[in-house]
C-alpha cells in the first residue's frame, strides 16, 4: 500500500466499483429484456389476438348454423341414451321412454 492508496483512494475503489456495475448490467439486462417484451405484448395484444384467432379460423372454421343445431340435437340424444342405460336395471320402463324420446326427431 502506498502513499498514493491514502491520498486518493476513491482511484483503489474503481476496479471493485467497475466489477460491481458489472454484475449489476449483467443482471438487470435480461430484467429489462423482458420488461421490454412484455410492454411490447401488451400493448398489441388486441393485434396478436385477432391475428389467432384468424389462424385458427383458417385450420378449423367455423360451423355452420345447421351443422351446430345437429351436433346440439345428437348430444341431446346422446345423454337421454346414456340416462336410458343408466335406469335400464332399476326402472325398465323409464328408461324405454327415454330411448323412445331420444329415437323422435
Amino acid at each position: 500500500m502506498s502513499f498514493l492508496n491514502l491520498a486518493f483512494p476513491a482511484e483503489t475503489a474503481i476496479p471493485f466499483a467497475q466489477a460491481l456495475v458489472g454484475m449489476l448490467a449483467a443482471y438487470l439486462r435480461p430484467a429489462l429484456g423482458l420488461g421490454a417484451l412484455v410492454t411490447f405484448l401488451m400493448v398489441f395484444k388486441p393485434l396478436i389476438m385477432g391475428l389467432a384467432q384468424a389462424a385458427v379460423l383458417l385450420v378449423k372454421p367455423r360451423k355452420s348454423l345447421e351443422q351446430r343445431i345437429l351436433a346440439h340435437k345428437f348430444s341431446g340424444k346422446r345423454m337421454l341414451n346414456r340416462m336410458a342405460n343408466e335406469y335400464s336395471m332399476t326402472q325398465p320402463n323409464f328408461a324405454a321412454e327415454l330411448r323412445n324420446m331420444a329415437a323422435r326427431d
